[in-house]
């Protein structure tokens, strides 16, 4: 059989482009995408696509450019997932909580020769292109207008609408199928949660595998009602885009996602499927309007590791929780939680643990392990010994655009090392403990900041919480954890409350050593914390504690018999640039250092608890800070 080799017959490029023609044919009829008052059927949405494509090609947009695109997901954003590559170009998805220094940046390294962009981004992308170097082209912009929200403001330039483009273009077009499967044919963005965002190239190969993966392994029904609650923008909504139009799915678009309207939604149009980071979870099981739901709903969660108390509740609503993991450079979710049916006799509590796992690689992708980063050998299958997660398949990246370092730390030895630091349990289910710059090393130990985190989502006034490690001059690093509370608490736990509670919970050398409370924890556009935000953060806290310069001798400091209530609450300090003096005795700069809280200033003995006065007013007080 040596002489048997590949067609053309046999050969086509893999794309996920055609399941569109195929809906047209086989569900031409039925609904293919809602929003607010407007519905378009699957034959509308192909003449629509094939239309938009025609215009780009019109218009110069040739096969390999980049054009891209910075929306909520309304129809337009939905049908530039088929009409951008149709015309041959590169999918550049942009999200729209991003500031005009960063988009003028991707725009730039993406070389991007036009952007659609939605009215209410038109501000800020404008910025973005008067960031532009003098002798660097700016992109044509395609503006996106929504009939059905409020009027845009007016506008001083005429700008090319996106309706124009329908209007315009031709409906018997002959969209630009790949010459080959490995043709690029999306430039997505990393969402900056560790570092800056790398982009990340995806061959047609690598979408459609991981549309086919992701159907089979989620068991997406023909004709689901779906809805995006998932930005598009974020990994292409996790390849759903696509899957919906092999399956004659109906989309229901929302311009934005909140907890009223997600409900509303799910109970006009009898939503069955949807996506959605954790913090989507949270925000639907904290929400006043909560309440048992009338008919089951399959919900996708991925994005970071959900607690699994977040799982329990969404579960008791009646949302049927399905967990999965991938990166942006896998195009996808390329593991599940594939739930086995002796699971459903254990406890609720159990079964949200072991739902809260990211399980084994869907069908169709490859392989997944987890390794030791220095020797490359797999960990044991214990659940317990860390190592990261590395991963093959079809669905992987060619590469980050325009960083081949990059490229090659990540793609090495056959894997795609994720920089996720995980376990394998003894049943080949694996659970992602951290990103590997989240791993907290105190005293020698390696703390995982989930770990911390599912405890403190168990306590009954944590809306949300991250954990980081903080500077610590002892142990090297210790937790620190930001804690945002619940609305309408009467009664409010402080950073006391918080530590006794973890250290109920969990291992001594694990309880978080410092508690910070915010309104909201900063996140992207996709809903994950930016702990790298909150590492900068916590280092801050670190440099509160201001060294002493001077002192001579006095009689009013002494240490007291317990450590004060006050001081268990944290503060930052405010920076002193005048000489405050205090009179100390056997004053040593190595041994001691202060702190100030509003008009008061205490000092402490370092790696004790003890305070060696009470709390005075500044202006009794004088000394010198370094």
């Amino acid at each position: 059989m040596e002489e048997l080799k590949p067609m053309p017959p046999c050969s086509c490029p893999l794309t996920p482009l055609g399941f569109l023609e195929r809906a047209a044919t086989v569900y031409g009829d039925c609904p293919s995408i809602v929003y607010n008052n407007t519905t378009y059927t699957w034959s509308q949405t192909h003449r629509r696509c094939l239309k938009v494509a025609s215009s780009l090609s019109s218009i110069g947009i040739k096969p390999g450019h980049v054009v891209s695109v910075v929306a909520p997901n309304v129809p337009a954003m939905y049908e530039l997932q088929f009409a951008v590559p149709m015309s041959g170009a590169i999918l550049n998805n942009i999200n729209t909580r991003l500031d005009a220094r960063t988009i003028s940046t991707l725009l730039r390294h993406g070389e991007s020769k036009l952007v659609f962009v939605d009215y209410l981004s038109l501000e800020v992308i404008l910025e973005a292109l008067s960031l532009f170097p003098p002798e660097t082209p700016c992109p044509t912009l395609v503006l996106i207008t929504d009939d059905e929200e409020e009027a845009p403001p007016s506008l001083s330039v005429d700008f090319c609408t996106y309706d124009s483009m329908v209007e315009k273009g031709d409906p018997e077009f002959k969209w630009v199928q790949p010459q080959s499967e490995w043709d690029p044919v999306v430039l997505n963005y990393t969402s900056g949660t560790t570092s800056a965002p790398k982009g990340v190239v995806l061959s047609h190969r690598a979408t459609f595998t991981m549309t086919i993966g992701s159907l089979i392994d989620w068991s997406l029904p023909k004709q689901a009602v779906y809805l995006w609650a998932l930005p598009i923008f974020h990994a292409n909504g996790w390849s759903y885009p696509w899957g919906l139009a092999a399956v004659g799915g109906t989309s229901i678009c929302l311009r934005r996602v909140e907890a009223p309207t997600i409900y509303s939604l799910i109970k006009r149009h009898g939503v069955t499927h949807m996506c959605g980071a954790p913090v989507v979870l949270n925000m639907l099981t904290n929400s006043p309007m909560a309440e048992r739901l009338q008919n089951p709903v399959q919900i996708l969660t991925a994005g970071a590791p959900p607690p699994s108390t977040v799982l329990f509740r969404a579960e008791s609503l009646g949302f049927v929780v399905s967990h999965g993991y991938g990166l942006t450079e896998t195009a996808g979710l390329v593991t599940s939680c594939a739930w086995k049916r002796k699971w459903n006799t254990f406890p609720a509590t159990v079964r949200a643990r072991l739902k809260s796992r990211q399980g084994v690689p869907v069908v169709g992708f490859t392989e997944m392990g987890v390794v030791d980063p220095n020797t490359g050998k797999s960990v044991e299958r214990d659940g317990v010994s860390l190592g990261e997660v590395v991963l093959r398949g079809g669905s992987i990246m060619l590469g980050y655009f325009k960083d081949p370092l990059g490229t090659s730390k990540c793609m090495k030895d056959g894997w795609f090392y994720t920089g996720d630091v995980g376990v394998i349990h003894s049943d080949g289910y694996l659970e992602v403990k951290d990103r590997s710059k989240d791993v907290i090393i105190s005293g020698g130990e390696n703390i995982s900041s989930v770990e911390i985190e599912s405890v403190l989502y168990t306590h009954p006034a944590v809306n949300e919480a991250a954990v980081v490690a903080r500077p610590d001059e002892f142990w090297g690093e210790s937790p620190c954890a930001f804690v945002s509370l619940k609305h309408g608490l009467s009664n409010k736990p402080g950073e006391r409350d918080i530590i006794d509670y973890c250290r109920e919970k969990m291992a001594r050398f694990m309880v978080p050593k410092t508690v910070v409370f915010k309104d909201e924890l900063p996140k992207t556009s996709t809903g994950k914390i930016q702990k790298y935000l909150l590492r900068e953060y916590a280092k801050e806290l670190d440099s509160s504690k201001v060294k002493m310069a001077t002192g001579k001798v006095g009689s009013c400091f002494y240490p007291p018999l317990y450590s004060p209530r006050w001081l268990q609450t944290p503060f930052i300090a405010t920076p002193i640039s005048t000489s405050i003096c205090i009179s100390m005795n056997s004053f040593n700069q190595s041994t001691y250092f202060a702190k100030k809280r509003g008009s008061e200033i205490s000092i402490f003995q370092k790696n004790q608890a003890t305070v060696l006065h009470q709390p005075r007013h500044l202006c009794n007080t004088l000394a010198r800070f370094l």
